[in-house]
């Protein structure tokens, strides 16, 4: 039985190896694409590496095509959706710890906004930005999703498994709910922190279509937005566009591959009860 039990394992991690072999195999490619001359790419029998490497490719993008600008805005918007993460983890925590009259219909229908399109809400969210002149503005790329459904139910479900004890004997030490949050409940859920701040820079790296929509003005594109700008003013230029997708992918798989361990240990976390 349990040399059946090891076969089956080993016949799994084969399958898997194989699978991620054939994922990775494009990113692969794009990544020394980015290195190489447009005739190269094009040639009709291409070469896995680059004959000469180059970094003209990248240069052009910031010299000449804007990506330094592209970039700045990335970072900024991406920063300012970290402040969506302190808005996420008190309203799990009140869902969690504090008793108010309607609590659960409130935290129902913070779940059930999870299953509105968000193309839905597009249209007039943009109205609203627009009466209240957050267009071109990097308040109006970020307000909309500082807060989200999602990360409230999993610090809710966090918090949740955290004994009150922790918050009574700080409030009985003449602490406030203030202290209690920052200096007791924030230092215990690091975990979920970390997974939040994960999928909030890879949300805040990724960001396309409401930037597009709510800025018409290319000093506030995004990364993405200018790389989708990239492919259709240089659309044969296959290797200026290869390092624009590289340089937009490589940090989130590194980022991803740092900190997986604490995307797979904060969802199995805010699962348990």
């Amino acid at each position: 039985m349990i040399s059946v039990n090891r076969s089956t394992k080993i016949i799994i991690g084969i399958i898997l190896g194989i699978w991620g072999i054939i994922t990775i195999i494009p990113f692969v490619w794009m990544i020394l694409s980015a290195f190489k001359t447009n005739p190269e790419i094009v040639a009709i029998n291409p070469k896995i590496l680059p004959e000469e490497w180059t970094f003209d490719n990248f240069r052009e993008l910031f010299q000449r095509l804007n990506f330094g600008v592209y970039l700045k805005n990335t970072v900024i918007i991406t920063l300012m959706s970290f402040v969506g993460l302190l808005i996420n983890a008190a309203a799990g925590f009140g869902f969690a710890h504090y008793e108010f009259k309607g609590k659960n219909f409130l935290f129902i229908l913070v779940l059930a906004t999870m299953m509105i399109p968000g193309q839905v809400t597009m249209i007039p969210v943009y109205l609203m930005l627009n009466q209240m002149g957050l267009t071109n503005t990097y308040l109006g790329i970020v307000l909309p999703g500082l807060t989200g459904a999602f990360g409230i139910f999993l610090f809710r479900q966090f918090f949740s498994n955290i004994s009150e004890e922790f918050f009574e004997a700080a409030r009985l030490d003449g602490a406030g709910e203030f202290y209690v949050f920052f200096r007791v409940a924030l230092p215990l859920s690091r975990p979920i922190l970390a997974v939040q701040g994960i999928l909030s820079f890879i949300g805040g790296w990724n960001s396309f279509l409401w930037p597009l929509i709510i800025a018409n003005d290319q000093r506030f594109y995004t990364l993405s937005v200018g790389l989708q700008l990239l492919q259709g003013q240089h659309g044969a230029n296959y290797a200026l566009q290869m390092a624009g997708a590289a340089f937009m992918v490589v940090p989130i798989l590194i980022v991803f591959m740092v900190f997986q361990k604490y995307i797979l240990s904060g969802f199995n976390i805010s699962g348990e009860k």
